[in-house]
This record gives structure tokens, C-alpha cells and sequence, in this order.
């Protein structure tokens, strides 16, 4: 783990997505946050200490998912499968499949596997998963806001990217992220396409690996529309992900329209994530998700406080 010193700056931004908004300063406590995201080889040694296992490998619940078939209710994941040409971008479901058997062992499904790949983030986690084995390290996962600051490294919030205004500067990617056209055209990043190990990409200022793209990595707050603000403060401390509403209340506001299930806050882009579809490969930016689900391009990370109170 690596240490991020305390600090203060403006979190979120104006200038992409309605949900980054609207910018606020925040002041960040020290705390410490895991160099790289979690691998595969690490996540395997927790399964192995505990027999845990993942929301992806346990079926659905029929009285959660009422008029779905016993083959729809079987434990597995989603996947992205490119499409074989341009496609609605409006649409989703034209690059993502649900797998049954896919988990964090096989990614991809049946057939697929994590062998030669356990440098490689641990992916099929969903948000309960990587909290328990956030808690069995004696660790925790970043809220928001420590996850937004980490990932500036130290630069000025002016700068857009994690390293400087410019997406390749001089030329060098400095991030997985898709390459091509998305969603059918991906001429691999550096070589890859897909996950990379953790690592094969420049460290940000803090010395922090892949805190831009390769995997999108859970934080514990929940997620709203807009940035939670406190009324009539220039500044506010972040204290447990949350700033001023009453978790229960958080956790019901950012569950999607007609779903009971919360939200949480992904971080950091993904290999799949392409300017034309998804500008996310930066520290400002966020994206929902539920709780429950697990899929073949989210990660996460895990940090430690230095403060009772974080």
C-alpha cells in the first residue's frame, strides 16, 4: 500500500458528464490505498484461506428476480462481446451478454480461465465480494471522494486527465483503454486487448498503478445523480463516503427506477471505455452500478484509514 497525503481540491467537473457535477472543494484525510488493483493470484488466496464465494458463482434469488426461468436464474456473469460492426451506442445490450459460469475464475465463461493471467486485475467481482475481501486483508474500500484525489496524483485539478490536458502526450498511451472503434474494432492497447497486468502502465504522481483505465474499481459510496454537496459549505470533509444524508436514505436514492437494489460508484474507466462512447478515462469521472452485478471489466482496490473516524 501506498500512502496519500492529506490534501484538499476540487472534486468533479462541468465540462463532460451531467452526474460529475457540480464541482465542490473536499479535504481528504491521509489515508493509504493499495498500489495496484487487486490481481487474481490475490484474490485466489483469499478464496482459498476462506471458501468464499462470489455473488456471481451463487444463483439468483426467484423471489428477488419473480417470472424469470430456472436457466435465467443460474449463477453467472455479464461479458462484453464485441459486435461484428457499428451498432446503437444508445443501446448496451448490444455488447454485453449474461454468461452463465462466468465468475472470477473464468472471466469469460466456460472455457475461459485465469491461467497466465494472475497478474491480471481480479475481475466478476461485484461489490459485496470485494468488500469481503477487502475485510479479511484488514482493509476497506475508497470512497469517492479519496479515490478521485488519489488518482490526481498531486496535479492540479485543472488538468483533465490523471497525467496533464493531453489524452496521449507525445504520443504515449498512458492508460488501458479502448483503441479503435467501439464497439467492434479494438486495435489493443500497447498489445492488449482486454485486461493488462497490473502495472504495465506509467504510475500516476503518487506512484499509484492503473488508477486510469484497464478496470472500473468499486468505492463504497453510493451513487446519485449529482454530486452530494453540503448546503451552503465552500468545503466539506468526507467522512465514510458520506457528507451529510443518512446512509439508509443514500443507499434507497441511488438505486436505479424501479429497482430496489443501491448504487454504487465505479471509478477510473475501463479497457472498453472509447471517447466516441465512454470519455471516462478520468479522475472526475464516475459511473453507477448496482451492488449486485458482476462483470468482465470491474475491478477494485482497497484502502486502509490512518484516522478512527475515516
Amino acid at each position: 500500500m501506498l500512502h496519500v497525503p492529506a490534501g484538499e481540491f476540487l472534486m468533479g467537473s462541468d465540462e463532460f458528464y451531467a452526474d460529475e457535477g457540480p464541482p465542490h472543494r473536499v479535504r481528504v484525510p491521509a489515508f493509504e490505498l493499495d498500489e495496484r488493483p487487486v490481481t487474481n493470484a490475490e484474490f485466489a488466496v483469499f478464496v482459498a484461506a476462506t471458501g468464499y464465494l462470489t455473488v456471481a458463482e451463487r444463483p439468483l434469488d426467484p423471489a428477488e428476480f419473480p417470472g424469470l426461468s430456472p436457466q435465467d436464474l443460474a449463477p453467472g456473469g455479464l461479458v462484453f462481446t464485441p459486435s461484428s460492426g457499428p451498432v446503437d451506442l444508445g443501446d448496451w445490450r448490444q455488447w454485453w451478454r449474461w454468461v452463465p459460469g462466468a465468475c472470477w475464475h473464468q472471466p469469460l465463461g466456460p472455457g475461459s480461465s485465469i491461467q497466465g493471467r494472475e497478474d491480471h486485475p481480479a475481475v466478476q467481482v461485484s461489490f459485496a465480494d470485494a468488500g469481503a475481501y477487502a475485510t479479511w486483508a484488514g482493509k476497506r474500500l475508497p470512497d469517492e471522494a479519496e479515490w478521485e484525489f488519489a488518482a490526481r496524483g498531486g496535479l492540479s485539478d485543472a488538468f483533465t486527465y490523471a497525467w496533464g490536458n493531453e489524452a496521449s502526450p507525445g504520443g504515449v498511451l498512458m492508460a488501458n483503454t479502448w483503441q479503435g472503434r467501439f464497439p467492434y474494432l479494438h486495435t489493443g492497447a500497447n498489445g492488449w486487448k482486454g485486461t493488462s497486468p497490473v502495472g504495465t502502465f506509467p504510475p500516476n504522481g503518487y506512484g499509484l498503478f492503473d488508477m486510469i483505465g484497464n478496470v472500473w474499481e468499486w468505492t463504497r459510496s453510493y451513487y446519485s445523480a449529482r454530486h452530494d454537496t453540503d448546503a451552503g459549505a465552500g468545503t466539506h470533509h468526507r467522512v465514510g463516503g458520506c457528507a451529510c444524508t443518512p446512509h439508509r436514505d443514500k443507499a434507497a436514492e441511488s438505486a436505479e427506477p424501479g429497482s430496489g437494489i443501491p448504487r454504487r460508484v465505479l471509478k477510473g474507466g475501463s479497457h472498453l471505455c472509447a471517447p466516441e462512447y465512454c470519455l471516462r478515462y478520468r479522475p472526475a469521472a464516475r459511473s453507477p452500478q448496482a451492488e449486485d452485478t458482476a462483470t468482465s471489466h470491474i475491478g477494485f482496490r482497497c484502502a486502509r484509514s490512518l484516522t478512527p473516524d475515516q
